[in-house]
């Protein structure tokens, strides 16, 4: 018990100097999504500002057969007779389709900006699958919002709309159940998993960075 104790109290000062460096990691995160969506603004104003009829020297739309798009996606992923197997879902987009669709789920009832909706002239949009599709695959894998354009078909302004909505959204939903702090419960039931694994007095991974 002592040593337990102790490791309880090593582990609440990591704990609490991580929380510091995460605080402010935060708040510069919070600043640059804050000038993103201030950007996709802007975008969105200049755009709806600009004549549409045709114009010398202005870029036609580019059409990105995203309703086709969708339709392959949903085939090859995400339908009981997908192409592709569980195992090739997990490695790419690092987490199970059961995993996807509960999320997805999740922040669709949290934020109607990931359901899919008609516009104005009655053409449906994307798909929460092929949002949800672009914001993953940039948070697991670094990729750039024209990477992305590739696999999911959405433009520039829309990709990063959609992945700050994405981490607002988790950020909301999830806090209380996945992001909070370990209580000394969990704790001990981390160091007994730790340990039968052969590292005594571990708590989290080998890198210190997560505690599932």
């Amino acid at each position: 018990m002592e040593e337990f104790r102790r490791c309880l109290e090593r582990q609440e000062r990591e704990t609490n100097e991580r929380n510091r460096r995460a605080n402010e990691i935060n708040e510069l995160q919070r600043q640059v999504d804050e000038q993103v969506l201030i950007a996709v603004a802007l975008q969105d104003e200049e755009n709806q500002g600009r004549r549409r009829d045709s114009q010398v020297g202005r870029r036609r739309n580019v059409e990105r057969h995203r309703h086709s798009r969708g339709k392959n996606l949903l085939e090859d992923y995400l339908i009981p007779t997908s192409l592709y197997f569980d195992v090739d879902f997990r490695r790419r987009f690092r987490m199970q389709p059961h995993l996807f669709n509960k999320v997805m789920h999740d922040i669709c009832n949290y934020d109607a900006y990931f359901v899919q909706k008609c516009d104005a002239t009655g053409a449906l949009g994307l798909l929460p699958e092929q949002k949800l599709t672009a914001v993953i695959r940039m948070l697991a894998y670094g990729a750039s919002a024209d990477h992305v354009d590739e696999i999911a078909r959405m433009g520039k302004s829309t990709t990063l709309e959609a992945l700050v909505r994405f981490c607002q959204a988790v950020e909301t939903l999830y806090t209380r159940d996945y992001l909070r702090r370990p209580t000394p419960k969990d704790l001990q039931r981390l160091l007994q998993k730790a340990e039968a694994r052969g590292f005594p007095g571990m708590i989290g991974s080998i890198d210190c960075m997560h505690w599932q």
